[in-house]
């Protein structure tokens, strides 16, 4: 019976130790992640989501890190795991912060950054907020979740449990990634930013023709208008383009490391 106890008492030390190294990347990550780490989700329910996730993606990565768990020195991972999660999540969370770049600029070229402007945790104009919003649901019905528990198995690939990553390699990874959601976020925004241009060059004739119109009141309502019927018409048609994108960064998140 003692035997058997000890054996028990083994087993189940060795599936928390395996459950609690894993938890070190996920729940790192899970403070970022598109959706599930969005900060409206109450703590206690990305607390659980957290662990799901850690339920899910252990017993497949359950060799590379029973090995690496091994020795009585302080374990490395302790410091590794927490920086590769976090660096996964900031990767992903990037996807998202590129429809609030676009908003933000659309916004700010064609007035509408205070015009019907939510009270949210993230303070954003309404054109960033409807493109997140409907940025989060398209990943979602995507299988985000699918996706994200297989960035964290491949991650395991990557970056090795107990190895610290290349500090040079690891930040120009994450350096790509953010030049390219800020390139990505002004060709969203492109169609928004041309208009306000010929808005504002209009705006300039007309008032060189006629100096005593107050063109400012007179344009105020027109770019208001035009930017609500531009908004209209390309979003169906922006965000299909930013979902491929999220699509092709699922598929490999850690492209060019």
């Amino acid at each position: 019976m003692n035997a058997q106890l000890a054996q028990i008492m083994d087993q189940a030390q060795a599936f928390f130790m395996l459950g609690f190294v894993v938890f070190l990347r996920v729940g790192a990550a899970m403070a970022l992640l598109p959706a599930f780490g969005e900060t409206m989700v109450p703590a206690r329910i990305r607390l659980m989501l957290g662990l799901a996730f850690t339920v899910i993606v252990a017993p497949a990565v359950a060799s590379q890190i029973n090995s690496a768990t091994t020795g009585n020195t302080p374990p490395p991972f302790l410091l590794s795991e927490p920086i590769i999660g976090l660096g996964f999540g900031i990767v992903l969370r990037l996807a998202i912060m590129t429809l609030q770049i676009a908003g933000s600029i659309a916004a700010q070229s064609t007035s509408l950054a205070q015009l019907m402007g939510g009270n949210n945790s993230d303070p954003q104009p309404a054109i960033g907020h409807v493109l997140t919003i409907s940025g989060l649901a398209l990943a979602v019905m995507l299988g985000l979740h699918v996706r994200i528990v297989e960035g964290f198995i491949l991650s395991y690939q990557i970056f090795p449990v107990g190895d610290l990553p290349n500090p040079l390699g690891f930040s120009d990874w994450g350096i790509a990634h953010i030049a390219r959601s800020f390139g990505f976020a002004f060709a969203l925004a492109a169609p928004f930013v041309i208009v306000s241009l010929l808005y504002n060059v209009a705006l300039g004739v007309i008032n060189r023709a006629m100096p005593q119109l107050m063109v400012a009141f007179v344009g105020a309502p027109a770019i208001t208008a035009g930017g609500l019927i531009l908004l209209a018409l390309t979003t169906p048609v922006l965000l299909p383009i930013w979902q491929r994108a999220f699509e092709a960064l699922l598929l490999d998140p850690f492209g060019g490391w």
